[in-house]
């Protein structure tokens, strides 16, 4: 017997992901030639309504795509969609499934396995009119959620799908002023290398803003006041502060924010701690704090660098919609 206990085959551990709202949509078509097709659309195929029957079995098909691979996260889907349109120009039909949930892991293969099911349905009540039928490419139209937010298929989608199916990403920052300041007596002194600051202006830029100012304080009070006081004035809207929001005796991050005499934004620093807690359970240590200071918003959030990309993460999808609603702009 082989000591080695590793398995050729495993699901992949999706623990530490947060659980959020998962939206996918796939595409595929039967083309069912000259004899098949007029039958189809208008329902006179011998074995009944292929197009009712499909948009059933895409429904079950998709409710069990973890049964189907093996590999595959069972999820509760909170959503399965299935639309079946005639394309007369090439004499086929079009099949579409939505799925959405809420969960750690994405929709995509539900999507997929929802349309195969419509698309072989289609097939085999097709079949004993015109046996030369075939199933077209399939693929994902497009998904949202998770890490990495609104993905769309290379290909696109054309203007009737994106009227359909509103695919949404979250605003992004669009040049936005920035700034990040790391709060570290150690970093500040040298005595060790300032990770996360780094890492959250590589965040931000990558969600379009422009951060102008990047900068390792050391912990306390006033020296962290004066610079969110002249960040303001300069026209920075966005500040982001790693480290000093513990429970130590040096962590005073969150009283610095505090004493600028901006205005807290309770919502978000409680929406750091909830859903970092998905990740760890020592975010409910965290002292996160968020405050508005003139037209500037500032984030007090922890100093690891994995918990300080955590938050921004946790944070990019309402950043956009924030810094709206600081100029006035509306709540849509």
């Amino acid at each position: 017997m082989s000591g080695d206990m590793s398995a050729a085959f495993h699901m992949a551990d999706v623990r530490d992901k947060r659980v959020t709202r998962r939206r996918a949509v796939a595409v595929g078509e039967l083309l069912a030639g000259p004899v098949a097709y007029p039958l189809i659309v208008e329902r006179r195929l011998p074995k009944g309504d292929a197009l009712v029957m499909a948009e059933i079995a895409g429904l079950q098909g998709a409710k069990m795509a973890s049964a189907l691979m093996p590999l595959c996260h069972p999820l509760p889907l909170e959503l399965v969609r299935v639309h079946c349109a005639p394309v007369p120009e090439r004499q086929a039909i079009r099949v579409w499934c939505e799925c959405a949930s809420e969960a750690r892991t994405g929709v995509e293969m539900e999507a997929l396995a929802g349309v195969n099911a419509a698309l072989l349905t289609l097939y085999d009540l097709s079949k004993p009119v015109e046996p030369a039928l075939e199933i077209g490419p399939v693929r994902l139209l497009f998904k949202e959620g998770g890490k990495r937010g609104l993905w769309i298929h290379p290909k696109g989608m054309d203007d009737a799908e994106r009227a359909r199916y509103q695919p949404r990403s979250p605003r992004d920052l669009h040049g936005v002023a920035c700034a990040v300041i790391t709060l570290s007596d150690r970093a500040s002194d040298g005595s060790y290398e300032d990770r996360s600051g780094p890492l959250l202006v590589e965040g931000l830029q990558a969600l379009g803003g422009s951060v102008s100012a990047a900068e390792v304080l050391p912990d306390g009070v006033q020296p962290l006041a004066r610079r969110l006081q002249a960040l303001e004035i300069s026209g920075v809207r966005l500040c982001l502060c790693t480290g000093g929001t513990g429970l130590g005796p040096r962590d005073l991050t969150p009283e610095a924010l505090l004493s600028v005499g901006g205005r807290r934004v309770e919502g978000l620093a409680q929406m750091v701690r909830s859903l970092s807690a998905q990740h760890t359970p020592m975010a409910w240590l965290s002292r996160a704090e968020v405050v508005q200071l003139g037209q500037m918003l500032v984030f007090a959030l922890p100093g690891s660098p994995r918990a300080a990309a955590q938050c921004l993460e946790i944070l990019a999808p309402v950043l956009g919609h924030a810094l709206a609603m600081v100029e006035g702009a509306d709540h849509r």
